[in-house]
C-alpha cells in the first residue's frame, strides 16, 4: 500500500510538472491566450445579437375595401402589438403585391367590401390574409398571430350574438421558465455550448501535434513522464481556460441577455466542467491522430461547429431527425450539455435531474483518453 501511494505521488508530481510547463508556454504566447479569453466573449456577442426567432415589426400592408369601424376594429387586432407595423394603406390588392416583390412588405390584410354588413347579419364575413412565403418564419408567425385574432374575433361576435357582455370561454394560456417566449433566454445556452465546444477543442488540438512539429516531442520522450501523465497534464491548464471561459459566457448571457438562472450555478459549472473534460479530450485525440497543426485545426473545427449546431438540439429538436442522425447525436456531448444547460438555467432541476446529462460525457472522454493513450507511443515516427 505504501510503495503505491508513493507511486500515486509520484505520478501526480510528474503530472503536475507536465501541467506547469504547459502553463508556462500559454503564458508566454500572448496571442493564443488573448484568443481563448477574448474570443468566447466576442462569438457569444455575436451569434447572441444577432441568432434571433422574435419576430417583430412585420411590414404589413393594409388593404381595407370596406372602410367601416369593423375593418377598421380588424385593423387594429393586427397592429395591437409590436408584432405588425403597417406601412402603408391601399384600397388595391395588387398594391400588396407590388410591395411583396419589392420587399417593403411582408404581410397584406385585404378587408373587402361588405365585411362589416356581413358580420352584423350573420353571415360568413370573409378578410384575407396574404403572406410572403419566402421568409418561412415571418410567414408562420403571421399565420400563427392571424389565427389567434381570428379565434378572438369569432368569439366575440358569438358572445354578442348571444346577448353576452363576455365571450363563453376565455382561454388562459400560462408559459413556464420562458414567460416572454424570448428566443435569447432559449438559445443563449446553445450559444454556450458552441463557443465552449470549439475553444475547447481547438486549444488542445494543437498542444501535440505542436510538439512534434518542433521537434520537442523527442526531448519530452527522453524523460520519466509517462504518456497518460503527458496528456493529463498538458490538459490541465487548459481546464483552468475553460472554466473562465465558462464564466466570461454565464456573466454575458445572465447580464446582457437576460438569461434566468433558477438553478444552482455550482451544478452549472458541475455540467460544463465534464462537458470540458470531453471536449478538451476530443482536441487531444485530433492532436494525437494528426500530429499536424494546420490538420488538427481543420478537423477540429469541423468536428466542433456543425454537430454543436446542427446535432445539439441548440436550434434543430433532435426527435425529428432521421435515426442515424439522432443516434449520432446520442454519442456527441453538445447535446447533453444543451439539455443540462437549460434544465438547471431555466427549471431549476437538481443534480438527480442532469447526472443523466453527465454520463454520457463522461464516458466519452474516457474513451478518448483511452484511444489516444493507446495512440500516443512513446516513438517519433
Amino acid at each position: 500500500m505504501k510503495q503505491l501511494k508513493q507511486q500515486l505521488r509520484a505520478m501526480l508530481l510528474r503530472t503536475l510538472a507536465m501541467s506547469y510547463k504547459e502553463l508556462m508556454h500559454i503564458l508566454r504566447d500572448k496571442q493564443m491566450l488573448g484568443f481563448a479569453l477574448v474570443m468566447p466573449v466576442m462569438l457569444i456577442l455575436l451569434f447572441g445579437f444577432a441568432v434571433s426567432f422574435d419576430v417583430e415589426r412585420v411590414p404589413l400592408v393594409l388593404v381595407d375595401q370596406d372602410h367601416t369601424p369593423a375593418s377598421r376594429a380588424l385593423a387594429d387586432a393586427f397592429t395591437a402589438s409590436r408584432t405588425f407595423e403597417v406601412v402603408a394603406q391601399t384600397e388595391q390588392p395588387a398594391e400588396a403585391e407590388r410591395m411583396f416583390r419589392s420587399g417593403a412588405a411582408k404581410v397584406a390584410l385585404v378587408v373587402p367590401a361588405g365585411f362589416a354588413k356581413a358580420s352584423l347579419h350573420d353571415s360568413e364575413a370573409v378578410a384575407q390574409l396574404l403572406v410572403d412565403g419566402a421568409d418561412n418564419t415571418t410567414a408562420s408567425v403571421a399565420l400563427g398571430y392571424a389565427n389567434a385574432v381570428a379565434l378572438a374575433s369569432s368569439q366575440r361576435s358569438f358572445a354578442a350574438a348571444m346577448g353576452r357582455a363576455e365571450p363563453p370561454i376565455d382561454a388562459r394560456v400560462r408559459t413556464f421558465f420562458n414567460p416572454g417566449l424570448k428566443s435569447s433566454v432559449f438559445l443563449v445556452p446553445g450559444l454556450m455550448v458552441m463557443v465552449l465546444s470549439m475553444m475547447a477543442v481547438m486549444l488542445t488540438a494543437l498542444t501535440v501535434a505542436r510538439e512534434y512539429e518542433r521537434g520537442s516531442m523527442e526531448q519530452l520522450f527522453a524523460t520519466p513522464v509517462g504518456r497518460l501523465e503527458v496528456m493529463l497534464g498538458k490538459l490541465g491548464p487548459y481546464f483552468v481556460i475553460g472554466e473562465v471561459q465558462v464564466l466570461l459566457v454565464l456573466t454575458l448571457g445572465v447580464g446582457i441577455f437576460d438569461v434566468p438562472v433558477q438553478g444552482s450555478v455550482a451544478l452549472v459549472f458541475a455540467v460544463s466542467s465534464v462537458f470540458l473534460l470531453a471536449m478538451l479530450m476530443q482536441g487531444m485525440f485530433i492532436s494525437v491522430m494528426t500530429r499536424n497543426q494546420m490538420l488538427a485545426s481543420q478537423i477540429a473545427a469541423i468536428t466542433t461547429f456543425l454537430p454543436s449546431l446542427l446535432l445539439s438540439g441548440f436550434i434543430f429538436p433532435i426527435d425529428s431527425m432521421p435515426p442515424p442522425l439522432r443516434v449520432l447525436a446520442s454519442i456527441l456531448p453538445p447535446r447533453y450539455l444543451v439539455h443540462g444547460l437549460r434544465a438547471v438555467l431555466l427549471r431549476g432541476v437538481g443534480f438527480a435531474d442532469v447526472v443523466r446529462d453527465m454520463a454520457p460525457m463522461l464516458a466519452f472522454f474516457l474513451v478518448l483518453l483511452a484511444l489516444a493513450a493507446r495512440k500516443f507511443r512513446r516513438e517519433v515516427a
